[in-house]
């Protein structure tokens, strides 16, 4: 870019001493607190003036257009994820290269027709509308999403009937930091919100710069007003804990996680929906959250569910495992628990899948790359090393009931490979369903060795040398 012509004249800052708070005797100036208020005419001029000044130096960048140029050459190749089966149908994300947005597409088989489901780069000009979450009903008949606009982590949940695209008049506002959770009878699904702002309070969501307290977990019976929805659980004495309400692959207990913060740890309660949805209604007419039993109540560690059979249940945890370990427990005997998968000597449990009825696709980080394991769910017993590269595992794709994994794959040679493993037939079959292609390169002329190298003193040092 070369040197300025002249030194930058930025912005004044207006600095208010007046603002001072007393933390307990101890004051605490805080002139720029005016700046907290995105709304105020006086921030948007400072921050337009920040704006043009900063594009003042960019226009002047003599290699810019080129640096675009040659970005967008690089950018501009198809990407795919891996897909996932619902009932008779698969879903999987496509970009063509240069869409701001991925598209959602929906086939009746992995050899059909491919179809547009959802296409969010069709609901802004700008791209700047994006797919929050999603979830796909059990009978695959109907799309549960969530759209945020502009970065934001605010999100309204709509419905998507997914046979003739028409969309239901669901419309679920005040939702952040939410999954979305079908029943196993596609009747409505559990999600979480905020409350929503008192009368009188105007409310940009995005924009805000308070906190946001008293997170809440819902349930939305398909086709009905938002207001109707019931409330399954809230914490008014924690106004700070967030959760999330997940349902297990049997549809037989709703699983709360709670969490504070962003550390790797969460409280786990759980709720018997055998009886549901007669258990809503009792508790409904009550005004009362559901009944959810407490499994683990502290903040010591991290549980995610990966499977049960009934009520023996097997998690992930990094109790007592900081490299992660899985675990079992009955929820009848919760003080008994068990390992089944023990934590390894050196590498990471990165996240294990219930797939095949009883078998576990694991994901190891050794040694900067990743290892994925075939092994046995009830006893954790190592079957089959599955044969990929010195790469990067970031998604893999089943659930219990399919006999077909599908691994996201990516490399020093690859952007990206998606693996088809078909474990219904006693021998792994391992074979590419999608790779993505890079114009000009061809992987097969280049291969990635690893080695150590041990100094006297020192820690073994791991090093990928691409020849």
């Amino acid at each position: 870019m070369g040197t300025l012509d002249e030194p930058l004249q930025y912005p004044a800052a207006r600095r208010d001493d007046s603002v001072v708070d007393d933390y307990h005797g101890l004051k605490i100036a805080d002139p720029y607190r005016w700046l907290e208020d995105p709304d105020a005419e006086e921030v948007k001029e400072f921050v337009e003036k920040q704006v043009q000044l900063t594009n003042s130096v960019i226009q002047q960048c003599e290699t810019r257009s080129k640096l675009n140029e040659t970005i967008t050459k690089l950018f501009d190749h198809p990407r795919y994820d891996a897909p996932f089966r619902r009932a008779n149908k698969y879903f999987y994300f496509h970009n063509t290269g240069l869409q701001a947005q991925d598209i959602l597409y929906v086939q009746d088989s992995l050899e059909g027709e491919p179809q547009v489901l959802l296409d969010p780069n069709a609901l802004s000009e700008d791209g700047t509308v994006s797919l929050n979450t999603f979830s796909v009903s059990e009978d695959a008949k109907y799309l549960a999403y969530a759209l945020s606009s502009s970065g934001s982590d605010w999100a309204t949940i709509k419905v998507l009937r997914i046979e003739d695209k028409n969309a239901e008049p669901d419309n679920l506002s005040w939702v952040k930091f939410s999954s979305i959770s079908w029943t196993h009878d596609n009747k409505g699904f559990f999600y979480s919100r905020y409350p929503a702002p008192k009368d009188g309070e105007v409310v940009d969501a995005g924009t805000e710069t308070n906190s946001n307290l008293y997170h809440m977990l819902y349930y939305h019976f398909l086709g009905t007003d938002q207001s109707g929805d019931i409330l399954c659980w809230k914490d008014h004495e924690n106004p700070k804990y967030s959760f999330g309400g997940i349902v297990t692959d049997d549809g037989k207990y709703l699983l709360l996680y709670i969490s504070e913060g962003c550390d790797p740890v969460n409280k786990l309660y759980y709720c018997d929906m055998s009886d549901f949805p007669s258990i809503f209604e009792s508790f409904f007419s009550a005004n009362s959250p559901l009944p959810f039993v407490k499994l683990i109540d502290n903040f010591d560690a991290k549980y995610d569910y990966i499977a049960n059979d009934d009520s023996v249940f097997t998690f992930l945890t990094n109790k007592d495992a900081p490299k992660y370990k899985l675990v079992r427990v009955d929820l009848e005997k919760p003080n008994t628990w068990a390992d089944v998968l023990p934590e390894s000597d050196k590498d990471v449990l990165e996240s294990a899948c219930a797939v095949n009825g009883n078998q576990l696709i694991v994901s190891y980080l050794s040694d900067v790359k990743h290892l994925i394991q075939v092994r046995d769910l009830k006893s954790g017993s190592l079957l089959h090393e599955l044969p990929i590269d010195i790469g990067t595992v970031y998604d893999i794709s089943a659930r219990r009931e399919d006999n077909v994994v599908f691994i996201s794959f990516t490399s020093f040679l690859s952007p990206g490979i998606v693996y088809q493993c078909n474990l219904g037939t006693g021998t792994p079959d391992l074979k590419i369903l999608r790779e993505i292609a890079v114009p000009g390169f061809d992987r097969s002329e280049f291969q990635v060795n690893q080695f150590f190298s041990l100094v006297k003193m020192a820690p073994r040092s791991q090093c990928s040398l691409l020849q």
